[in-house]
Order: structure tokens, then C-alpha cells, then sequence
């Protein structure tokens, strides 16, 4: 599908609405905030919590603001406690449908486990920002339209 017709997808169905989190105690937010941009430039509603954020007010806050997406930017090396986590709470909360990504610095030897975890997919420095917007286009689920 080509930019245009992208767009047009969006403009007819709705935006996107995705909240970009820092869990831990990680005080680094360049990559979260170049995600939150690419996510808005592409029309995707962002809500960004902002650093420091433990599970609990990351799974709540996803909760009440409805959001489709949650993506989480972690560098801190909790990856493993922290995502599972957020993961269980948003379940717990009812929430079990909203699309979890991850990014940071994730060893790739840690992926497989964050993948059974509930985290849908995992992108490491480098990764392109229009990958992860294409991702997300392919993979919301239609309530977060």
C-alpha cells in the first residue's frame, strides 16, 4: 500500500490511538520521543507518559485512555520484569486486546521470551520508524481506530 493510500485508510477509519511509555527507572526518552513524533506525523493520536513509569501507571493509564497500542521504550536492563508485567496488569485490567510493542535495548536472546510474554513485537536500535508505524497500521486491533 502506498503512503497516499495509508493516509486515505486512516482519514475514512479513524486515528490510531497509541500511548509511548518509559517503564523503569531509565532516565534516557531520545528514542520513546522520536516514536511518539513518527507516530503522530503518520496521524496516530500519541499519549506519552513521560519517564519513570512503574507498570501499574502504565497499564492504568493505557486503560483510561482507551488506547489500541502501547509501546514501551526501555534501556534500563528490566526489560524482562518490567514488560511481563504490564503485559499481566493490562490483561488483568480487562486489556487484553491493546497491541504491546517494545524497543530499546533488548538483547536479541531476550526476544523469544518478551514475544511469549505478550509483547507482539520487539525493535532494537536502528529500526527504521516507518517499520514500526507500518506495524502498527497492520496490526492495531479495529477498536483503536
Amino acid at each position: 500500500m502506498d503512503e497516499t493510500a495509508e493516509v486515505g485508510a486512516v482519514e475514512r477509519i479513524g486515528r490510531i490511538r497509541v500511548l509511548v511509555a518509559k517503564p523503569g527507572l531509565d532516565g534516557h526518552d531520545r528514542g520513546a520521543k522520536i516514536i511518539a513524533h513518527a507516530l503522530k506525523d503518520a496521524g496516530m493520536e500519541v499519549i506519552y507518559t513521560g519517564l519513570r513509569q512503574t507498570p501499574e501507571q502504565i497499564a492504568s493509564a493505557a486503560i483510561q485512555e482507551d488506547v489500541g497500542v502501547v509501546c514501551l521504550s526501555i534501556l534500563s536492563g528490566a526489560h524482562m520484569t518490567l514488560l511481563p508485567r504490564t503485559v499481566d496488569l493490562l490483561r488483568a485490567g480487562g486489556a487484553g486486546e491493546i497491541l504491546i510493542l517494545a524497543g530499546g535495548t533488548i538483547p536479541t536472546v531476550d526476544i523469544p521470551a518478551l514475544i511469549d510474554a505478550g509483547i507482539a513485537a520487539v525493535f532494537t536500535p536502528g529500526t527504521d520508524s516507518r517499520d514500526v508505524v507500518r506495524y502498527i497500521r497492520e496490526h492495531a486491533p479495529a477498536r483503536s481506530w
